[in-house]
């Protein structure tokens, strides 16, 4: 059984909470935002983490009522690799060996120009019952350049 997956996000628009941290106002304000918009089938928020904090961003669509404050942006999709583990127990050092593992068997590579994401994927009622929340790692990949394939062979 494979740990790892591949999803393709579709290039987008989303809503961003801006640069900040959790506790901030800001982030506050897009917290209660977000969870107040209707759950779907998969989440449509994603974080990533910046040198000067976190950036929340939330899947657009036309009819959403966006608070003031936060910008629309254009999110270029793309390819990633996608590992599921526990939030804030997960073993980065063993995930990433495993994610790069996957990539190398499979012709991938990782995509360091973008950032990678991660989501909280544990509806409220499973949380309660186990007591904790899975988070999915979203790793930006690209297939393999000729360059890497060919240093692979030497």
């Amino acid at each position: 059984m494979q740990s790892i997956r591949i999803y393709e996000m579709p290039d987008c628009k989303m809503v961003s909470s801006g640069i900040g941290m959790f506790g901030e106002e800001k982030f506050n304000i897009f917290d209660e935002w977000l969870s107040s918009q209707k759950r779907g089938l998969f989440p449509k928020d994603f974080l990533f983490g910046t040198e000067e904090g976190f950036v929340w961003l939330y899947m657009y669509e036309d009819e959403l009522n966006v608070p003031s404050g936060f910008e629309i942006i254009d999110f270029q999709g793309s390819l990633y690799a996608v590992a599921t583990d526990i939030d804030q127990k997960t073993d980065r050092e063993l995930m990433n060996a495993e994610i790069d593992k996957f990539l190398s068997d499979n012709g991938f590579e990782r995509d360091t120009l973008r950032f990678e994401l991660g989501n909280i994927i544990t509806p409220p009622l499973a949380k309660k019952v186990m007591g904790y929340e899975q988070m999915d790692y979203y790793i930006p990949i690209k297939a393999k350049s000729n360059t890497s394939q060919q240093a692979q062979m030497v």
